[in-house]
């Protein structure tokens, strides 16, 4: 008998230490994942906290010492254009072995006049002859006839040429007065999307002829007496005129506009010098203040107000002393500005926020830079050096992930999410302002739904009803519990958003009216209980409030509207509609009634657990001192039952705040930073289900994203983690 018993035990000891391995093994697991989770979230957001650097990655030296006109993406097969003699541009490139190679000489008489310029990353060259007829072509044209005239190419290469030649803009045409063309002390030319513009300054005056691409016979000219210094903002339609040390805004069409809250603007530096226009011409940078004294850049946007179209200055960096901006080059995709300064140093800049990220200094003095993906080209005379950038996403600031700024074609600053583009040049908005707005919103404003509904449900079948009709809705209740987020985000979609326009004015009536009819049952459903059978008589009033509340859904769906029109004139879609410029069927109040429905079943069964779990001993202690059963429901069984109640609402909460399916399906996904109830929003989770699969991969973009996952991950858990922290101390307090 002992011998078996022993082995019993031991038997079982050895389940028992197998078990626990087990058990500890996987629990281990799930920590082992919690952690690779957090980590790949950091990770990936990481970059966002470097600094942007450059490395230097190729140095080259013309041949012939020829000077550089243009820089190009060499790397991609974009020719640089290089000053070939006096009356001679050439087109050159690299090869395999990293030698110049001339891919086509662009060779005209010597008494005509040569330039290159360059539109959206793409160069053209600037023929205009003695007697002033102006002749534009795009390099990109030029170079594909002498690539099939050189070496032998494979035919996939020749497929990839006639490509590029036949999306290759055409070239302009047209011509200036001769008069004033012969009277030239400089002169330069600007290519937008839709105008070709040529600028002639002369002794007397500055003219300016604006030909349009498409229709070359319209032509605008101006002419501007006694003006220092004209730019040319082709992409806005616009000029700017210095004259008299003031600087105007000129219009194609509208009145002058004086330039207003600039600083020095008497300066020895030439307009041109001090004027840098990003690409587009929609925003520009002003340099302010003499090369000796203190100077500073300024950032102006193109926005529209009661003038019209204009430019604002919104926010000027300072600089110091002896300090000079050569030039500036653009990130095609990033909202990355780099300023090369007489210095010998980068200032890398966020485009939007205006904040200094990083500085480098650069080993070479280079006159003009220009972006070509993550590389800088930099060049001065016959000298051309490439580094390679690396944390560009690194310009992403607190500021601009959280603060209102200033953004192209805006009046006011705003914070706005956008991040897709249909064409390069274009700033990215990245504010998530309007994603936590919309997440905590939408779940408070659940949470204020599912909390009458969860709680007095809990309530009621804790405490008030009876063990059989308990053990009938507490299931059943439960079972909405595993029906999935996506469906009632389906229900939502499909049936609840059609008929809001129809159904929100009576639901908020609905909404409003209901405790006092639920207050008028209680009041008279135990006299009329007493009529009732034996058998029904207890818990019959469940069955009053139902017929109550589906009495007065039908009031308010059926009557209400009509009885509200017809005393007072008021139309409840008019006055929803006229708070809104979202469609009344994905605003809030729509999303907080699905997620309010998702969300109480969790609610009800951690708050009704906590309700029924209060010792029978204290319930019948106070009914024995002669509390009432309401007495004893608000001051012994929830005070007692409190902590638990409060973690199902905090934990209902975090659900709610961490739904994806709902927000995703029953929104109009727009991104608002308003806290109206009857206005659109989009939801941190339901932002990374659309974005992160069309993301690329590594982007500033990317990894915003991967930031919103982190900061919904850290709310979530320390929502939760608050939730059990209060539970337990609220416990040892009772």
């Amino acid at each position: 008998m002992t011998y078996e018993s022993d082995s019993i035990d031991k038997k079982r000891q050895r389940y028992d230490k197998w078990s626990r391995y087990t058990v500890t093994a996987f629990g281990g697991l799930v920590l082992i994942t919690l952690v690779v989770l957090i980590s790949h979230l950091l990770t990936q957001s990481l970059p966002l906290a470097l600094l942007p650097k450059i490395q230097l990655e190729k140095t080259y030296g013309l041949p012939d010492k020829h000077p550089i006109v243009a820089n190009g993406d060499i790397f991609s097969g974009q020719p640089m254009i290089v000053k070939n003699g006096p009356c001679r541009l050439a087109l050159m490139n690299v090869d395999n072995r990293e030698t110049f190679l001339s891919l086509h000489n662009f060779t005209r008489p010597c008494d005509h006049e040569l330039a290159a310029i360059s539109l959206m990353g793409e160069n053209a060259l600037v023929d205009i002859s003695s007697s002033g007829q102006v002749r534009i072509v795009f390099a990109r044209g030029l170079t594909y006839g002498s690539r099939i005239q050189g070496a032998s190419r494979s035919n996939q290469q020749e497929q990839s040429d006639r490509r590029l030649a036949a999306t290759s803009p055409s070239s302009v045409s047209f011509s200036l007065p001769v008069q004033v063309w012969q009277n030239r002390k400089r002169w330069h030319v600007e290519l937008s999307s839709r105008w070709a513009v040529a600028k002639v300054v002369t002794d007397e005056a500055v003219f300016v002829r604006w030909v349009n691409r498409k229709d070359p016979t319209l032509r605008i000219d101006k002419q501007f007496e006694e003006a220092q210094d004209v730019v040319l903002l082709p992409g806005a339609e616009m000029m700017i005129v210095e004259q008299n040390n003031e600087l105007t805004l000129m219009s194609l069409n509208g009145p002058p506009q004086p330039l207003g809250d600039v600083g020095d603007s008497g300066t020895s530096i030439p307009l041109s010098k001090r004027v840098f226009a990003l690409e587009k011409d929609r925003t520009f940078l002003l340099v302010e203040g003499e090369t000796n004294s203190e100077s500073s850049v300024s950032r102006w946007v193109l926005q529209r107000d009661e003038r019209g179209l204009t430019f604002k200055k919104t926010y000027s960096i300072a600089l110091g002393k002896q300090v000079r901006v050569l030039d500036v080059g653009e990130h095609a995709s990033g909202n990355v500005l780099v300023l090369l300064t007489n210095q010998s140093s980068l200032l890398f800049v966020n485009r939007v926020s205006g904040e200094i990220v990083s500085q480098q200094s650069i080993a070479h003095q280079v006159s003009h830079i220009t972006w070509f993906g993550d590389r800088i080209f930099g060049y001065d005379n016959n000298q051309l050096y490439i580094w390679r950038a690396d944390h560009l996403s690194g310009i992403t600031t607190w500021r601009s992930l959280f603060s209102p700024l200033h953004y192209e074609g805006y009046s006011e600053p705003d914070t706005v999410w956008q991040t897709t583009s249909a064409s390069d040049f274009t700033e990215a908005k990245f504010s998530l302002t309007p994603l936590l707005i919309g997440s905590i919103k939408a779940s408070l404003l659940a949470l204020i739904l599912a909390i009458p509904l969860a709680i007095g449900a809990a309530i009621y079948t804790a405490f008030f009803a009876k063990s059989r009709l308990r053990h009938i809705i507490k299931p059943a209740v439960e079972m909405l519990e595993a029906v999935p987020s996506v469906l009632i985000g389906f229900i939502a979609a499909i049936w609840l958003s059609p008929k809001a326009e129809q159904f929100l004015f009576s639901f908020a009536f609905f909404l409003m009216v209901v405790p006092f009819v639920l207050v008028a049952i209680a009041l008279v459903q135990r006299e009329v209980a007493g009529y009732l059978p034996s058998k029904i008589r207890h818990g019959a009033e469940l069955g009053f409030a139902i017929v109550g509340v589906f009495v007065l859904g039908f009031v308010s769906v059926e009557w209400a509207p009509f009885w509200l029109e017809s005393l007072f004139g008021l139309n409840g879609y008019e006055i929803l509609a006229a708070e809104s410029d979202s469609p009344i069927g994905k605003t809030t109040i729509v999303v907080a009634i699905a997620l309010g429905v998702a969300i109480s079943p969790s609610i009800y069964s951690l708050a009704e657990d906590a309700i029924s779990g209060v010792p029978d001993e204290l319930k019948f202690a106070s009914f024995a001192l002669g509390a009432t059963r309401l007495q004893t429901l608000m001051y012994v069984v929830l005070k007692v039952a409190f902590p638990g109640v409060v973690a199902a609402i905090m934990l209902g909460f975090g659900r709610a705040f961490g739904e994806t399916m709902i927000v995703l399906m029953v929104t109009g996904n727009t991104p608002i930073s308003s806290w109206g109830l009857i206005e659109g929003l989009r939801a941190l989770t339901a932002n990374l289900a659309i974005e992160l699969p069309e993301a690329d991969v590594s982007s500033a973009h990317y990894q915003i994203l991967f930031l919103t996952a982190a900061i919904l991950f850290a709310f979530t858990f320390i929502v939760n983690t608050v939730a059990e922290l209060v539970r337990k101390r609220m416990r040892l307090k009772g």
